[in-house]
This record gives C-alpha cells, sequence and structure tokens, in this order.
C-alpha cells in the first residue's frame, strides 16, 4: 500500500488537512500532450521483462528524468521538466512488483504571508506495491486502493506525484517567523523598523476629520497678518494727535 516520508530543508509547512490537497494541472479539458510530453511519461515507465517474475529477483533502477506537468499544489509544486532523481530498488513478489527507495526533487512557489519566492529540496522515501493482473492483491483491492502493473510496464509518475503532492504544504513560509506584510502599507514587516505602525481614524470621525481638513485648507493665510489690509478703515486713537 502506499507509503511515503519526506526530509525537507528550507521553508516550513503550514498544517493542512490531506483531504484539502488537489493537485495543480488538472483541468478536464487538458490539451492533448505534445510529442515531448509523450517522451516524459515514457521516461517514467518501467519495463519489467528484464526483471521478469521470479518471486525475489531484484533490480536496482537509478535515474534522472524530468518532473512531469501537475506536481503540486497551489502556491508550491515542482517546476514542469526540473530534474528528478530516483534511488529504487524493484522487487519481484508473489503479487506483482514492490518499489522502495528515495526520491529527490527541488520545489518552487510563494511563501503564503509575504509571497516571496519560495525554493526547497524535497527528500521523499517511497514505498509502493504494483499488483500483477490477475493477482489475488488486484482481485481484492478497489480501484483507488493499490497500483497495477500494465503489461510488462509499470508508471512510477503517479507514485512520485502523490507522494509530492501529500508533502508539499498548502500554506508554505519563506521561514518559520516570517511577519507577513503591513496591512495599510503592503509592505514586508520584516524589513519595516519595529516602531512602524499607521495611525488609525475613528471611521465614526471620518467624515469630521475630512471637513476639517478641507476648512483648513481653504482658509486665507493672510487673514491672520498684523495690520489693516488694503481698503479697510482704521481708528486713530485721539491722544496721538
Amino acid at each position: 500500500m502506499p507509503a511515503s516520508s519526506a526530509r525537507s530543508t528550507g521553508p516550513s509547512s503550514g498544517a493542512a488537512s490531506t483531504d484539502a490537497r488537489r493537485p495543480v494541472g488538472d483541468p478536464v479539458d487538458k490539451q492533448l500532450p505534445t510529442p515531448a510530453e509523450k517522451a516524459a511519461e515514457k521516461a517514467w515507465k518501467v519495463d519489467l521483462r528484464e526483471l521478469g517474475r521470479r518471486a525475489g529477483s531484484m533490480r536496482e533502477w537509478e535515474k534522472t528524468l524530468p518532473a512531469l506537468d501537475g506536481w503540486g499544489v497551489e502556491m508550491i509544486g515542482v517546476p514542469e521538466g526540473a530534474p528528478v532523481q530516483l534511488h529504487l530498488r524493484l522487487e519481484s513478489v508473489m503479487e506483482g512488483v514492490l518499489v522502495t527507495g528515495q526520491v529527490e526533487l527541488p520545489v518552487t512557489g510563494q511563501c503564503a504571508r509575504c509571497l516571496d519566492p519560495v525554493e526547497d529540496t524535497l527528500e521523499l522515501d517511497v514505498q509502493e506495491l504494483y499488483a500483477y493482473a490477475g493477482s489475488t492483491t488486484e482481485a481484492t483491492s478497489g480501484e483507488d486502493e493499490v497500483r497495477r502493473i500494465d503489461g510488462e510496464r509499470l508508471d512510477l509518475a503517479p507514485l512520485v506525484r502523490d507522494a509530492v503532492v501529500l508533502t508539499l504544504p498548502l500554506s508554505p513560509t519563506c521561514r518559520p517567523d516570517c511577519a507577513g506584510l503591513c496591512v495599510d502599507c503592503g509592505e514586508r514587516l520584516d524589513d519595516l523598523p519595529a516602531d512602524h505602525s499607521h495611525e488609525v481614524l475613528d471611521p465614526r470621525w471620518a467624515g469630521l476629520a475630512a471637513r476639517f481638513t478641507e476648512t483648513a485648507d481653504s482658509a486665507d493665510p493672510t487673514d491672520s497678518a498684523a495690520g489693516p489690509q488694503p481698503g479697510s478703515t482704521s481708528r486713530t486713537n485721539p491722544e496721538e494727535n
């Protein structure tokens, strides 16, 4: 049955239910693959004729293959065509082929708090049983409960893709203590001084403040000037005469 674990160094991940994970790049009306995409997909299919069906037969599979489209979640994923290093062992068992080993691949995305670019490398441990057609495992398992061998080939791409999608965080961060963005100016809080703040005006006084500003802007600066203004009548102190 599917099993995988991951070790990564870089952005921290936010906890989320795996039920909410949905791989990107899965539109219903997806266009037909190009010849290059077909070649990439074919590279992920292992020919089992060299392994044989004798229980106990083993084969080491060391490859670097291009990542396919849609290996990720909304904010982070594996770039299409990125090199994926595979260090696998294929072992023939009574019910099919047991695949175990490690996968190493790059991921890129955006920090969910500050929107800065995020880069990381995932190291995944994978283990999966691919069942032969007509085997007891295939007969007693549901459609989505076990992977099946198609003729003399097994497809490793879905195994790696599922391991990646289940490992990636839905809300990646550039670092665990990322403070995010200022809600008022949109700047990164980590780049701003500790005393950064914005004046908050009570909305109940907003109208009055606007009128006060308009009145101040329209006031004539000469109104407060000393001495009589042109055209004005001044009174003379009798004692001065």
